[in-house]
């Protein structure tokens, strides 16, 4: 019986909570009887969403265990979904909770600072100091950071040094200039050689270009070499419009689509059976101003739009985002105060969707090859997950076979049966059979033998039955197995499914109707390799069969050449045309003259 049966398994003091639940937006936690937190939710009606998961009937396995450890639950009521969302984020990072999702990053990322004091320096830091500096950031690439504080220094010369510049210390010349000013990397405002207004003009330009606002930067310089070349300032004119052709270069190789984008988050998820993998981009005037993919690990299988909800809170308040607009590829429950949601459907913001997805998917096809390396027990165990929801099956396929037939025009026919355990080839576990009661080319009789011979076999000898068994072909080799299975008694015991080269269909007993696995899946790329598998040890079994019978059929037809004295021969010149075009001489060396002399007899005769 099912623990979450509330009529008869849940505790009289959990009912009597689920019976007082006001009917409004909150937060709910869960505990174990250790007063241990297991899990913090967030509902737009507590009573209705803390009282589903105590219904007769849960689908998610960790649900269920989940519910069977609960002994308290406690509940804060807030004034929207909103901030029941904001609660439960920092209820989250606070206690961690096992059965919430768990965003996998304990990075500290750097940003840019442009520190509170005269004549203001601009450096990179990972340390935030409440001191009415500003932060710009965090960039989740060094190198992009840095890319964009080489661009600052090209542009406009300020200072590295940290001296306290104040108007008295300069006025009484307590400083010299150093290298930086001669190398022209800085104008020497120690010296009082550059003014506290034309620094402070520059860097409320390096303040725009962090932000991404390229345009405004450069029509204030153009402007300003204008007033130069008018002021008749040439050298002065021409040095900003050095400055004005590397901001137009950078600009011009960073843009991604049109710059009346400005102000926006991009946000995109792909996931897998353990994580979701969400990735975000900060667009300004067109232009990818930041970018980070986060992996959400998975706890009580949330689904894609429940994990963006998440990311979206998160990753909004780990790069201090200020966007006033969000794009998404599907739609969330989330109203955000301030901020347009949009699910685009094309148009250059539909591009900015799909590159952001691009790069989600290629973070999580990099994650699962590093999972391949460093943990492939862990793996493996995710595939097999993924072909066990995929099909639908009771329990998790460790154990899986195939079954494929090859024969030539009915002669040579052989079935062979490949076995995987854990996701890899068995191959002291594969088995070919030599079809026995088929005449003529009988795909479906072909089948129906060989799936019959081979549990037969595992049956009488008490060995392990696999979980899947997988037929090579559509619904008539599925059938045709299936007879075999109810012949046994088998039918419902063992899963099974069949599919079809062509369209790469997965047909089910009795549906009609095939299903369609995702191609890029990777439990279709499983399914698929059974199958080739179980197609190649087939074929070459079935050549090798073709090839001895080729042999029999030709060499011991000659008058005096028996098996053996044939097998030398085919041994020695590996092929009967060989053997045809080979002298007497040659043969004679191999089997002796007198059956040599059989031999060109013969293969002359046959010319004639």
């Amino acid at each position: 019986m099912s623990r979450t049966s509330e009529t008869r398994e849940t505790p009289d003091h959990i009912r009597n909570i689920l019976r007082t639940l006001p009917e409004e937006p909150g937060v709910y936690q869960y505990y174990d009887a250790g007063g241990k937190i297991l899990y913090v939710g967030k509902a737009k009606d507590l009573r209705k969403r803390v009282s589903s998961y105590f219904r007769k009937n849960i689908e998610h396995g960790k649900t269920r265990i989940l519910v069977q450890q609960i002994a308290d639950i406690r509940y804060l009521v807030v004034e929207s979904e909103m901030d029941a969302l904001l609660l439960e984020n920092s209820l989250i990072k606070k206690y961690q909770p096992r059965y919430n999702i768990l965003l996998k990053d304990d990075k500290t990322f750097p940003s840019i600072v442009i520190k509170k004091e005269p004549f203001p320096r601009i450096f990179s830091t990972r340390q935030r100091i409440n001191d009415g500096s500003e932060y710009h950031g965090p960039y989740t690439s060094v190198k992009v950071m840095h890319s964009v504080l080489e661009l600052v220094k090209k542009l406009f010369p300020i200072r590295t040094c940290s001296l306290n510049l104040n108007e008295r210390n300069i006025r009484a010349g307590k400083f010299k200039v150093c290298l930086e000013y001669h190398l022209g990397n800085c104008k020497g405002p120690c010296e009082g050689k550059q003014g506290l207004e034309e620094y402070e003009e520059n860097v409320a330009s390096i303040r725009k270009i962090i932000s991404g606002n390229y345009a405004e930067t450069l029509r204030e310089l153009r402007a300003r070499m204008k007033n130069a070349a008018e002021s008749f300032e040439f050298e002065k004119a021409h040095e900003i419009k050095t400055r004005v052709e590397l901001l137009e270069s950078f600009q011009a190789r960073s843009t991604i689509v049109t710059p009346k984008i400005h102000n926006t988050d991009v946000f995109s998820i792909v996931s897998d059976r353990i994580a979701g993998y969400v990735n975000y981009m900060k667009i300004n005037n067109g232009i990818v101003v930041q970018g980070y993919t986060a992996e959400l690990r998975k706890r009580m299988d949330e689904s894609d739009q429940e994990l963006l909800e998440h990311a979206v809170v998160m990753l909004r308040e780990r790069f201090a985002s200020s966007s006033d607009s969000i794009l998404l590829p599907v739609p969330i429950g989330l109203d955000l105060k301030g901020v347009e949601i949009i699910v685009p459907q094309k148009g250059d913001k539909r591009k900015l969707v799909d590159l952001s997805l691009r790069n989600a998917t290629h973070y999580m096809i990099d994650a699962h090859k590093q999972q391949e390396f460093t943990d492939p027990e862990r793996n493996t165990k995710r595939i097999l997950e993924t072909v066990q929801a995929d099909l639908r099956l009771k329990e998790l396929p460790e154990h899986i076979e195939c079954f494929d037939n090859s024969n030539f025009q009915g002669s040579y026919a052989v079935g062979a049966c490949v076995v995987f355990k854990n996701g890899k080839p068995s191959k002291k576990d594969y088995r070919i059979f030599n079809i026995e009661t088929v005449e003529g080319p009988d795909d479906f009789a072909s089948m129906r033998e060989t799936v019959f011979r081979r549990y037969r076999r595992l049956l009488d000898e008490g060995l392990g039955l696999p979980q899947l068994v997988i037929i090579d072909g559509g619904k008539g080799q599925l059938s045709a197995a299936l007879e075999s299975m109810d012949n046994l008694g088998l039918r419902g015991k063992i899963a099974m499914i069949g599919i079809a080269k062509k369209l790469e269909e997965i047909y089910f007993p009795g549906d009609s109707l095939p299903v369609y696995i995702d191609k890029k899946s990777e439990s279709l790329k499983l399914i698929q390799h059974l199958r080739n598998e179980a197609h190649r040890f087939g074929i070459t079994r079935h050549r090798q069969k073709r090839s001895k019978g080729s042999l029999q059929t030709e060499l011991t037809q000659i008058p005096g050449i028996g098996e053996k004295v044939a097998q030398n021969l085919l041994f020695h010149f590996k092929t009967v045309p060989k053997i045809r075009l080979a002298t007497e001489e040659e043969i004679s060396a191999v089997i002796g003259p007198a059956k040599a002399r059989a031999v060109s007899a013969w293969y002359k005769s046959k010319k004639a």
